[in-house]
């Protein structure tokens, strides 16, 4: 027996990640560029979407994206797995530290806020996983995995739909949002629904016909294209507009102990529903290669997540399925998992 074998198993244990660096082909090089381009079109604006749905300033979704991968890169199990800014969690992110900001909503206290509440996020996950709760993914049965993909597929679906017509509504749960949707229809801004749906059209063309083409890019290109040239901006398309340089020092977030103890339940409710989708969706790509999942391994690395996106002004994250299905086709998910 060698020496470097028991290095790098030692290494496996601790950071999977970090181990199939020393693996890595050459081959796998030009997908996964594909891979990532596609994904980096995909997570700015729906990052930076998602945190202004967590009232929080849109470039902090853009540091949580970028965060939350690295620490997944280096502690995740999954080669095809992809996390950030989530929907199902913005809610319960503004839920939970708007109502400590206060009234005045200032940015800083609510980005420290949020910052410490991946914190929290991260340590319970991170303990749940090295204690042996992994156990949990084993009771979620195949069932209640489709069931539970499909109505968050449906619920975001329906909370896309405004944004696709050029409107915005403010509404709780998913019949709230249902019926403001038909309700402001008469405020639909034509050149956003316009962009929508040929880009949306031209995603299932270059599907159909073109399936190695990255469709999505190709979209996003091209509607930032046409946005600059078109000046679709003063035709009432919404625009993120200019964003802060650089990127925010590595850092622990000012926050009193008094918010730490109103933070917690919050981080367990966010905990639970981030497990919820990791296992939903780890379990359902590794099914389809035969695979089984580490739950314990998935706890601990979606926790080193959220405490990476935490250290430098991030808020929670979660597993995206939809985000992770475009990875997988666009060729991530190479080689042994």
């Amino acid at each position: 027996m060698s020496g470097p074998r028991p290095s790098r198993e030692r290494v496996a244990a601790v950071a999977p990640g970090l181990a199939d660096l020393l693996s890595y082909r050459v081959r796998w090089f030009g997908k996964d560029v594909t891979a990532g381009l596609v994904l980096t079109a995909l997570l700015v604006p729906q990052g930076m979407a998602y945190a202004e749905l967590a009232g929080l300033p849109a470039i902090t979704g853009l540091y949580t994206s970028i965060l939350c991968l690295v620490g997944y890169a280096l502690f995740g199990p999954s080669r095809v797995l992809v996390l950030g800014p989530d929907s199902s969690l913005g809610p319960l992110i503004a839920a939970t530290i708007l109502p400590l900001a206060g009234a005045e909503g200032d940015p800083a206290r609510a980005i420290a806020l949020a910052s410490a509440l991946a914190l929290l996020t991260g340590a319970i996950m991170v303990v749940a996983g090295i204690t042996g709760l992994g156990f949990v993914a084993d009771l979620i049965s195949r069932p209640a995995m489709i069931g539970y993909l499909n109505g968050l597929a449906l619920t975001i679906l329906v909370g896309q739909l405004p944004k696709l017509f050029g409107f915005s509504v403010d509404a709780d749960g998913f019949l709230g949002e249902v019926t403001g949707f038909f309700s402001g229809l008469g405020a639909t801004v034509p050149a956003a629904l316009a962009v929508g749906a040929v880009g949306l059209v031209l995603i299932l063309v270059l599907q159909r016909f073109l399936p190695k083409v990255p469709a999505v890019l190709v979209v996003v290109v091209l509607s930032i294209g046409a946005t600059a040239l078109l000046g679709l901006a003063a035709r009432g398309v919404d625009v993120v507009g200019p964003l802060p340089q650089g990127f925010p020092p590595l850092s622990l977030p000012d926050v009193r102990l008094s918010d730490l103890a109103l933070l917690v339940p919050g981080a367990l409710g966010i905990a639970v529903v981030a497990l919820t989708d990791t296992i939903s969706t780890s379990s359902s790509f590794a099914a389809r290669e035969g695979r089984t999942i580490d739950g314990g391994r998935e706890m601990t690395a979606i926790g080193a997540s959220n405490m990476a996106a935490g250290l430098f002004g991030g808020f929670p994250v979660s597993t995206s399925g939809s985000r992770t299905a475009v990875a997988r086709q666009a060729g991530r998910g190479h080689g042994p998992s």
